[in-house]
């Protein structure tokens, strides 16, 4: 299993191509100490952070339906089959129709799925919660306002 080995940004030592290198990496290994606890817990389930991106979106929407659901990943709906199919197989998904409108998929989750959902999205908090307790305010805005710059690029 690869989240249990010990590798980190102290204890990868990669060659510097660019300056703003070590800002890439910082990004990438604090991405996946952000979600290892989370990731630990989903494979209990057979999930991988892919399902939980979709339970995440899908917990979030009042409705949402399939196309909707691909485009807000960012996503094709072939690539979105897969692991859509896999919570559907779980029942930690679910569908109805709407009458008006009966070949789209209005998505759900169920119990089950707003329980690891929510179990899965408190590990994340928590990590992120302690990350932004080593700094202050100050530092907390200047990462959001980072984080939020890169964001705003997938418009």
């Amino acid at each position: 299993m690869v989240i249990d080995k010990k590798i980190n940004s102290a204890s990868v030592r990669m060659k510097e191509l660019d300056p703003l290198d070590f800002s890439l990496e910082l990004l990438h290994f604090g991405f996946r100490g952000l979600t290892v606890d989370a990731d630990r817990y989903l494979e209990t389930f057979a999930l991988s952070r892919v399902h939980h991106r979709i339970l995440y979106i899908i917990a979030r929407f009042d409705e949402i339906n399939v196309g909707d659901l691909a485009a807000t990943l960012g996503v094709s709906k072939q690539a979105l089959h897969r692991p859509l199919t896999h919570l559907f197989e779980r029942e930690l998904v679910g569908y109805t129709r709407l009458p008006d409108r009966h070949r789209f998929k209005i998505l759900a989750l169920t119990p089950k799925g707003l329980e690891v959902e929510q179990q899965a999205t408190n590990l994340e908090r928590v990590a992120i919660r302690q990350a932004l307790n080593t700094t202050t305010g100050e530092g907390q805005a200047a990462w959001h306002s980072i984080m939020q710059s890169l964001a705003d690029r997938l418009e």
